[in-house]
């Protein structure tokens, strides 16, 4: 009975005015305040921004503006903005059509020119730079574009020879053809190897005679198979003479040019999907359809007019690792999208956040700016240095892969794997906590962030499942170890370089200068990696010795398997990003950038339980790690606006939240 009679004390004087006995008067309403009156700008946002994109910033800028021109890309006002961005309350079938004439626009302004008939690294990049901006506008575009150029393109740019480049190249690049590329099936997605479609040679007629032999060998969510594609790589077994060759890639007409199914295939759509309903997904099935001998895609194998199997690689493994080749160009350009669409969220939520205000710490003052609580800035501000170490992460990647060589293969497919699973788990963790970081606004779509979880989703899944990629770079580094022991050589490539020096001694007390000390960073890091591929060499030998496969043992050591890959990730991509760190001039840009390292690492120290676990850390060590966090999150808070600000994304790519949300919701905005 005390506790309500205080209750109702409380509430009467929150109700009355002592000294009047009035009810209180209203408050004043709120106002948005831009933050850029509020925020210092303490660098160069534009060379900051230089360091991030890292090329063809002109190139994206004119695709942005190309984007804002045209009223195919929905411009809608919003208060006083305007903003670019899909209408995602269109059907599925809608969303498609609207995908292929935003694409034909593109195609009409020069978009694609030279994007598979221009040769060198420059032409590369200035690709995948507008393929970038693409995906910030919608990832559905995106992906029909990355589809036809990167994968169906790609495939005959790679797995073809002159032949197939002078009959498909020009007329992919004007989409006189459209191409999709058929290599999953219902029953198998990562399990390349293993697909059920089947291909014989005819050499009566000089025919491949393509077939799907049971319901389980259907091609799968074959991006562009549903509606558009004319034409498709179709992955399948080759028999010849009753003899399976492997996998190999073939070239398939699937409609006519008026869009009609040709003879002997049927098509059906996959259907709704949680994200990405621009792209029409669809499956194939093959009634043995006839195409060309020459409709095989023959740089790796080829097959004569008599029916005799030619190859220049021996190995069966070697043949099936070239036809992957494509796939590479998928991962990277995954991973940097990831990286972009990170970008998009957190600009949105931190801007939100220096202008959002919620409770007041005293009595009759001000509320606070979200981003001037410490548990929000614990919430955005490490995503954010994550973000900028990947970014520096995903301009390394793409400048290995334009530049590749035949030695660099190995590199760029165990890189391009480990970077493709951080970046895009990177991606979903931070979107999710941009979402919940903006409260209901966070689910409103106009907003872009809840929907950008859905519509990004499937990269943790396609061109490899994440799980199964971080298993392929621990196997590959238990291959390099192995080779170094078996022939006493120092390590070599990877960057496992370091395996070569004394182990690390971390100390025992650590000082915030020894946290932020870049050299004690990566020999934390080193110290987990080398200390991880050891135990997992160990592990899988000793399974080995007790009569277990190599598979099987590589099976069972999934867990380690696992964290080796994360560790692998990260001190690679701490290296790249001291590597960047040290081709800025002393200065303040430089400062931020240090924070910003010191946030990463010590953010991976904090997060990843393997520290603690195998003991590289103790207890006082982990907790001063944690307190360390802290301390950079409030030196990085007075430069929020300016990092998001160099990402260098016009304001009608983010959102009405991100600027003035009281005049976008105003009863003067319903009926804009």
């Amino acid at each position: 009975m005390d506790r309500a009679l205080e209750r109702t004390k409380i509430l009467s004087n929150h109700l009355v005015q002592s000294s009047s006995r009035q009810i209180l008067s209203t408050n004043a309403c709120l106002s948005y305040s831009p933050p850029e009156l509020a925020e210092a700008f303490d660098f160069d946002v534009k060379e900051m921004r230089q360091l991030l994109d890292g090329h063809n910033l002109q190139d994206r800028d004119w695709l942005f503006n190309l984007i804002m021109q045209s009223r195919l890309f929905n411009p809608t006002k919003r208060g006083e903005k305007v903003f670019v961005t899909p209408d995602y309350n269109q059907t599925k079938e809608m969303q498609r059509e609207i995908t292929m004439k935003r694409i034909d626009y593109l195609l009409e302004r020069g978009v694609f020119q030279g994007w598979l008939t221009e040769k060198g690294s420059q032409a590369e990049l200035k690709k995948i730079a507008l393929q970038e901006v693409t995906a910030i506008f919608d990832h559905s575009l995106s992906i029909k574009i990355g589809v036809h150029f990167f994968l169906w393109g790609g495939a005959i740019l790679f797995f073809g020879t002159k032949r197939h480049h002078d009959k498909w190249l020009r007329d992919t690049e004007n989409y006189v053809v459209k191409g999709c590329f058929a290599m999953t099936e219902l029953g198998h997605g990562s399990n390349v190897r293993g697909i059920e479609t089947v291909t014989r040679y005819d050499s009566n007629t000089g025919e491949f005679v393509i077939n799907t032999p049971c319901e389980s060998a259907q091609k799968y969510w074959i991006g562009g198979a549903a509606n558009h594609a004319t034409h498709t790589i179709v992955f399948s077994q080759l028999e010849i003479d009753g003899k399976n060759q492997g996998v190999h890639a073939f070239i398939c007409q699937i409609r006519d040019a008026d869009g009609n199914v040709c003879p002997n295939i049927r098509i059906a759509d996959c259907g709704h999907k949680i994200g990405l309903n621009g792209v029409d997904n669809g499956r194939i099935w093959f009634d043995n359809v006839r195409i060309p001998r020459e409709n095989l895609l023959n740089s790796v194998a080829d097959v004569s007019p008599d029916g005799q199997y030619l190859s220049s690689i021996k190995d069966p493994d070697q043949r099936f690792a070239a036809f992957l080749a494509p796939l590479t160009s998928g991962r990277v350009t995954i991973a940097s999208s990831a990286v972009y669409s990170a970008k998009v969220g957190l600009a949105i939520a931190i801007r939100y956040s220096l202008s959002r205000r919620a409770f007041s710490v005293k009595p009759n003052e001000p509320e606070v700016l979200l981003l001037d609580y410490p548990s929000h800035q614990r919430r955005l501000l490490p995503l954010l240095a994550k973000t900028y170490a990947m970014s520096s992460a995903a301009n390394y990647l793409k400048m290995i892969y334009v530049n590749r060589t035949p030695q660099s293969n190995k590199t760029i497919h165990v890189v391009s794997s480990a970077f493709k699973a951080i970046l895009s788990w990177h991606n979903m963790r931070t979107l999710q906590e941009c979402r919940e970081a903006c409260g209901g606004q966070g689910l409103k779509t106009e907003n872009h962030i809840g929907h950008f979880k859905g519509e990004f989703d499937v990269q943790s899944t396609f061109e490899g499942d994440n799980n199964v990629l971080m298993q392929q770079v621990s196997k590959a580094l238990h291959s390099e170890y192995i080779a170094a022991q078996r022939k006493n050589k120092p390590f070599q490539g990877f960057g496992l370089e370091h395996m070569n020096k004394p182990c690390p001694v971390i100390p025992s007390q650590l000082t915030s200068s020894t946290l932020r000390s870049s050299q004690f960073q990566m020999d934390a890091f080193c110290l987990r990696e080398r200390d991880l591929l050891s135990r997992f060499v160990a592990e899988v030998s000793q399974l080995q010795a007790k009569g277990e496969t190599k598979e099987i043992a590589f099976m069972h050591g999934y867990q380690l398997a696992e964290d080796l890959g994360r560790a692998f990730s990260d001190r690679t991509i701490l290296q790249i990003f001291i590597e960047a760190e040290a081709t800025v001039s002393t200065g303040s840009l430089k400062n931020v950038i240090g924070l910003l390292r010191s946030m990463y690492a010590l953010i991976c120290l904090e997060e990843d339980t393997a520290f603690l676990r195998y003991g590289y850390l103790s207890m006082d060590n982990a907790a001063a790690v944690r307190k360390e966090v802290m301390k950079l999150c409030s030196e990085l808070r007075p430069h929020a606006l300016a990092l998001v600000s160099s990402f260098g994304i016009p304001d009608a790519f983010l959102s009405p939240i991100a600027f003035d949300w009281i005049d976008a919701n105003s009863w003067s905005s319903v009926h804009q």
